[in-house]
């Protein structure tokens, strides 16, 4: 398992056939290139395939949050998340608050992540 802390070499193209094993969309190929320029980007690969990814966005020293914690489900329950995670908290440049999906909070109690506020959306209107 290779993983990578800031991870520049990451195109959208791979990044999208990634995310599309695990949360499946129709999602633009340029708005994702910005999206990952814009965040630190961390990834686990598997013999050269992107298995794991974690991504910060950050202000750089008021406020950070994860945008999304992904593995690829046959790699899950094998330490990759804990681990993506784990360079999250050492290499973050501030706090980082993060909403979790429904089910999976006790992996993150599980890997010192304390429970904090509500989250709430405000979704962008067409």
């Amino acid at each position: 398992m290779e993983y990578v802390v800031d991870d520049r070499k990451l195109t959208a193209s791979v990044f999208l056939d990634f995310v599309n094993q695990v949360w499946q969309g129709d999602y633009d190929m340029e708005r994702t290139r910005q999206a990952l320029s814009r965040t630190l980007n961390i990834t686990a690969y598997d013999d050269g395939k992107l298995i794991g990814c974690l991504r910060i966005l950050t202000d750089g020293y008021f406020f950070g949050t994860i945008t999304e914690l992904l593995v690829l489900p046959k790699y899950q329950k094998k330490g990759i998340g804990s681990r993506l995670l784990e360079l999250a908290r050492e290499n973050t440049p501030s706090m980082l608050f993060f909403g979790a999906q429904p089910g999976v909070e006790g992996f993150y109690e599980k890997n010192g992540c304390q429970k904090s506020l509500q989250s709430y959306i405000i979704e962008k209107r067409p």
